[in-house]
């Protein structure tokens, strides 16, 4: 199962978490992902250490840097940087997340690079933009995407404080979106004969991600109201309690389609007619009562029965608010192809797939991340060869 990118050639120069992603799908659809590391390693190695794991191994750092080779290079050395040169020059694609100043002072800008190597797609995560203020200014995606885009206060209720973002939300977006596109500029590659240089940057994926909002902003000056539980204007969009504690979310967005089979799963088709509920906006200028009165309701049986009177009713659509447990111990999770199997030795490691799959040209995880430096020596040798091959010719 060699995957869609088998033959193709990457050099990643990528640190935490957003540039090591694209590499790390990359690697995932069949692709040679070399990693370049400095010395002390890229600093994501250290998570597992952050996130107090006591057996030494990194879990964010396997999910993102799987099936790739590592070398180790001192960039701001001579020699360091002239390998380095010489890798991106034999390769189809260069990834990366370092801030383009820094790319430019050891000589690994686009312009640099594809002087050498014209056909090379060059893909480029930054912070903020390559132009602009604040191009050079250093992010992690908790300040470009999660606040600086408005994501946070969009998912802040008013009067509370700004939720936290799970690690890698915003980096995990933009590397996706990065392999895309260099997919995109590999097959124009294939038809023009030359390469380019794609790139995304933290805070646009922010902005996309609340395009919604931001979009309906933009075209008519007015944004859209925050949502509080209590007071939803569509009932049918909103999370309830059902007796056992376990939340759960109704997705009711269109009222002709979705209102009567909730109203059948609780029992009161009345609601069909009472002019307090009869239409969507009646039913939103008495959501606080509605919302109460649902809450009574579902509070009277667990979920699991609630589960039962739900399935019955094609067109209520609705979703547990699963826990880690809930999503591991999931049927649908596995059916869907949600873990994946790494191979280690002799062995393997489950891990979180990534979120695609090609069923004619069909792609496995081929080994876990790399130890730091662990292919040194042969990447140097296949460098060595190649410019024997190159003098040679």
């Amino acid at each position: 199962m060699a995957g869609p990118l088998d033959g193709i050639r990457v050099v990643e120069l990528g640190v935490w978490v957003a540039g090591p992603a694209a590499g790390g799908i990359l690697a995932d659809w069949g692709a040679d992902v070399v990693k370049i590391e400095p010395p002390e390693g890229d600093p994501a190695r250290m998570f597992g250490r952050m996130l107090g794991v006591e057996d030494g191994s990194s879990p964010p750092f396997e999910m993102d840097n799987r099936g790739k080779r590592s070398i180790v290079l001192d960039l701001t050395s001579e020699d360091g940087r002239a390998t380095a040169r010489e890798l991106i020059s034999g390769a189809d694609v260069f990834l990366t997340n370092v801030r383009p100043a820094a790319l430019a002072r050891v000589g690994l800008d686009f312009e640099a690079v594809a002087a050498h190597n014209p056909t090379l797609v060059y893909g480029l995560i930054t912070g903020y933009g390559e132009s602009g203020p604040d191009a050079d200014r250093a992010a992690f995606d908790v300040a470009a995407f999660w606040a600086r885009s408005g994501l946070a206060h969009l998912l802040t209720r008013p009067g509370d404080t700004p939720p936290f973002q799970r690690g890698g939300m915003g980096d995990h977006a933009a590397g996706m979106t990065l392999a895309g596109a260099v997919c995109a500029a590999l097959v124009a590659r294939d038809r023009t004969g030359k390469g380019q240089m794609v790139s995304t940057s933290l805070y646009r994926q922010g902005a996309y991600t609340v395009s919604f909002d931001l979009n309906t902003f933009l075209m008519t000056g007015s944004p859209i109201a925050i949502g509080q539980r209590e007071t939803m204007g569509n009932p049918c969009m909103n999370n309830y309690a059902a007796g056992d504690g376990r939340r759960f979310w109704i997705v009711g967005l269109q009222a002709g389609r979705h209102w009567p089979p909730l109203c059948r799963a609780v029992g009161r088709s009345e609601w069909l007619t009472d002019p307090r509920y009869d239409t969507p906006l009646n039913r939103a200028v008495n959501s606080r009562e509605l919302i109460a009165e649902l809450d009574e309701i579902f509070a009277t049986k667990p979920l699991d029965e609630w589960a039962k009177v739900f399935a019955a009713e094609p067109d209520f659509f609705w979703s547990p608010i699963n826990t880690l447990e809930d999503v591991m111990g999931d049927e649908q999770f596995h059916a869907a192809g949600g873990i994946v199997n790494v191979p280690d030795g002799a062995g393997g490691v489950a891990m979180v797939a990534s979120p695609a799959d090609f069923h004619g040209t069909p792609a496995q995880p081929r080994s876990t991340a790399p130890e730091l430096g662990e292919h040194t020596d042969q990447i140097l040798a296949e460098v060595a060869g190649r410019q024997r091959m190159n003098r040679s010719t």
